[in-house]
């Protein structure tokens, strides 16, 4: 009978792994403080957010960084495990506020985008919605013929095609929530920008969509 030869496990075959449980956990633990930032000091920046939870924690600056969608999977468990039925209550207050200007909004096509729509806005959240019409600047002019009371703003997205471009959003108030308007030639019905969170194309609810979310609550 052939005899088995041992093979000898040394400290440094096994550190590998034990380095890269320790990796997990740090960035597990960015995470985790990064999505209690996110919600108890109304930061909606998810590198910012990463990089004072680096310092809170003191983790220099060289440790590996959590993505985007993990600091977001972190918040949703934060918002189920601390605001509950208070966080949903909410969440469905928010999403009658955007039905409602939606349907008012009917002629601009409007979608509606982020944290009210994928489910972990806080009590500080706007409502976000893009809205499309040639030219972009006439849903400025619908708010002033209804005496609606907003500013200008520009936002920074991520074009389909990878780059920046800042683009213009009326900024205006419903039942006292913000509710953004971020302004898209017709074209940019065609093709989202990109999602912050994952890189892909951003989601995007049209009202029925909206409707049924409210209906199914």
């Amino acid at each position: 009978m052939p005899v088995r030869k041992r093979i000898h496990t040394t400290f440094t075959d096994r550190f590998p792994l034990q380095a890269a449980n320790k990796q997990d956990q740090t960035r597990q633990a960015i995470a985790a403080e990064a999505a209690r930032i996110m919600v108890t000091q109304s930061q909606f920046n998810y590198r910012i957010a990463k990089q004072k939870a680096a310092e809170r924690l003191r983790i220099c600056s060289g440790a590996a960084m959590p993505s985007n969608a993990e600091v977001e999977n972190a918040l949703r468990a934060y918002q189920a495990f601390y605001g509950g039925r208070q966080h949903s209550s909410h969440l469905q207050k928010l999403r009658s506020i955007a039905l409602t200007v939606m349907r008012s909004l009917q002629a601009f096509r409007p979608r509606l985008v982020g944290p009210v729509l994928d489910g972990t806005a806080d009590e500080h959240a706007r409502v976000s919605l893009h809205v499309f019409n040639d030219p972009p600047d006439a849903v400025a002019l619908y708010l002033l013929d209804n005496r609606m009371v907003f500013h200008d703003e520009l936002k920074k997205i991520r074009w389909h095609d990878g780059s920046y471009r800042h683009v213009p959003q009326l900024v205006t108030y419903a039942d006292g929530v913000e509710v953004e308007l971020t302004l898209f030639s017709c074209l940019g019905l065609r093709q989202a920008p990109l999602s912050p969170v994952d890189g892909r194309p951003l989601k995007r609810a049209p009202l029925s969509e909206v409707e049924c979310l409210l209906a199914n609550a």
